[in-house]
């Protein structure tokens, strides 16, 4: 949904909200949950994406990879539901089957990063409105 959201212009809950109303099994209660948290902490996210990341802005990112890292990014900091090495291990996965080559070592690089930063971050703190 965060990649089609992307692709189609659109807020990521317009489309769980669309594909809500169609009765897709994709739009189940766990799939909201990460969609909504992804939206509600996008700008963290995507400072902390553009901070992981060596030479690369968000924007230039293919767009599958820069849904995967959003997603995995919220599963890391803020969802406990994921074990960290199950978020990144999903994330590569899903990038291998999705995107580039060369996607998998990226994903799992910037990933790694993130959790490396993860300790010293306050997550505490409100995103703005």
């Amino acid at each position: 949904m965060l990649f089609e959201a992307d692709q189609r212009g659109k807020s990521p809950i317009a489309v769980l909200e669309d594909r809500k109303t169609r009765g897709d099994a994709g739009a189940n209660p766990y799939t909201a949950e990460l969609v909504i948290g992804v939206v509600e902490h996008l700008t963290r996210i995507d400072a902390l994406l553009l901070e992981s990341s060596v030479d690369w802005s968000v924007e230039r990112m293919p767009a599958v990879d820069r849904a995967v890292l959003r997603l995995a990014i919220y599963e890391l900091l803020w969802s406990s539901a994921v074990p960290d090495a199950v978020a990144i291990d999903e994330a590569v996965e899903l990038s291998k089957a999705l995107s580039t080559d060369e996607s998998p070592g990226f994903v799992n690089g910037v990933l790694g990063r993130v959790v490396v930063l993860k300790r010293d971050l306050d997550l505490s703190e409100s995103e703005p409105s």
